[in-house]
């Protein structure tokens, strides 16, 4: 069927006239966006990303870290906008102690919400989840750790709460965390092989 029979046919049929502009329209970013990647020139308007609204609260957080410890304490630091553009830093560990106590002393990041432990099979993670009560913005911090002796310095001496969750991510992912004050498991039993929620592990028994 020639271009024009189909145009023709489209304006008998205003669903099948929609369809058709909507492939255009698709067909047209698609070279837009070939065009942008390839480092020429986009074949149509492309409208520039407007910055994220939590970009300053970041901005002033790496700020604040770099000043008064260390340039290279802050590894990464982007915008987490699938988890409503919340900001996102990952800190060397040997910088972690002294970066929690500045969070939570001058940007008022007292409340420890959730602590988690990840296992990207090349290295081990641990993400601190805090939220200040007094400003109401919140920050994910994660702190990496090799897989053979994972170690994270804990940050129990600066939120309690911390405690029992170091202690989960110690017996099920088995990363040590160094200062905490009763570090042992805390689900399996004391004498348990292996660390069951690391990606390499082998249960006794691969049917339960």
């Amino acid at each position: 069927m020639s271009e024009e029979q189909e145009k023709q046919k489209a304006a008998a049929d205003p669903e099948r006239e929609a369809k058709l502009k909507a492939a255009a329209e698709a067909r047209a970013a698609k070279a837009a966006a070939k065009a942008a990647a390839a480092g020429g020139e986009p074949a149509g308007a492309v409208e520039a990303k407007a910055p994220s609204p939590k970009q300053p609260e970041l901005d002033e957080i790496v700020q604040l870290l770099q000043t008064k410890l260390d340039n290279s304490a802050i590894v990464e630091a982007q915008i987490n906008e699938l988890n409503g553009h919340m900001p996102n830093i990952v800190v060397q560990p040997e910088h972690w102690p002294a970066a929690a106590e500045l969070l939570k002393s001058e940007l008022a990041f007292h409340y420890l919400r959730n602590v988690s432990g990840v296992d990207y099979e090349t290295y081990l993670e641990v993400v601190y989840h805090l939220v200040s009560l007094e400003t109401k913005k919140e920050l994910a911090v994660k702190v990496r750790t090799e897989r053979e002796a994972a170690s994270v310095p804990s940050a129990t001496p600066i939120w309690a709460t911390a405690n029992w969750n170091e202690r989960e991510i110690y017996d099920l992912l088995g990363i040590d965390f160094a200062g905490h004050p009763d570090m042992r498991r805390i689900m399996m039993p004391d004498d348990w092989a292996g660390h069951p929620l690391r990606k390499d592990y082998e249960p006794l028994d691969p049917e339960v």
